[in-house]
């Protein structure tokens, strides 16, 4: 356990294709490692907003742009309540695969405003560390063509990328890192570590036996 103390919230974050879910499952490895109690868990859920958002991969027109936004606060605001908050106060360290920096980008290349997303969002905990990993669209959709073979969904169009892109390059929230996701698996991977090693130590999580 940390002592008592109130657990540390990470989200990784990016555009479709830069290895957020590998790198979440590196890191929560190594921190269990290392005796660090981990929750891994992702948005969009697979609570009941959760499945309606990932009716959107398929047909994206389903619903309005500010109705796919509900869709994904209120999916959040369970998440938070059932999953999130329980575990910080708990004292772990919270691994999230996409936060509301996701929503920002994402529903903020389809039209809405960042900051009144970023505003919709304010009941969500902030997170103590965002990382951000980084790769030009084009490299990421042949990531994601080789991992899948499939075609791309709705929200994996390269204008759409290059959009969610230029947002997430935009924000500048201090707690966000970005990090270079092109580079070797392992390479990622051990600076991710070195920047998670340098807030754990600068939040003095501890570990402390039971």
């Amino acid at each position: 356990m940390n002592g008592g103390n109130r657990g540390i919230l990470i989200a990784m974050e990016g555009i479709d294709g830069t290895g957020k879910s590998t790198q979440l499952g590196l890191l929560g490895r190594y921190l269990r490692g290392r005796g660090f109690p981990v929750i891994e868990t992702r948005e969009p859920t697979n609570g009941p907003y959760g499945r309606k958002i990932r009716e959107l991969y398929v047909d994206r027109g389903k619903y309005s742009v500010e109705q796919e936004l509900e869709l994904f606060v209120e999916d959040r605001r369970q998440h938070v309540r059932e999953v999130i908050e329980p575990a910080l106060a708990s004292g772990h360290i919270v691994l999230t695969d996409r936060y509301y920096f996701s929503t920002a980008a994402y529903q903020g290349a389809a039209g809405i405003n960042p900051d009144e997303v970023f505003a919709r969002n304010s009941f969500a905990p902030r997170p103590d560390l965002v990382i951000v990993l980084t790769m030009p669209p084009e490299i990421s959709l042949i990531r994601i063509r080789e991992s899948r073979g499939d075609e791309l969904n709705d929200f994996e169009q390269e204008d759409q990328l290059r959009r969610v892109a230029e947002l997430f390059e935009s924000f500048d929230d201090p707690s966000i890192r970005r990090i270079a996701a092109d580079a070797p698996l392992e390479d990622v991977a051990l600076e991710i570590r070195k920047t998670v090693d340098s807030l754990l130590q600068e939040k003095q999580y501890l570990c402390v036996p039971a």
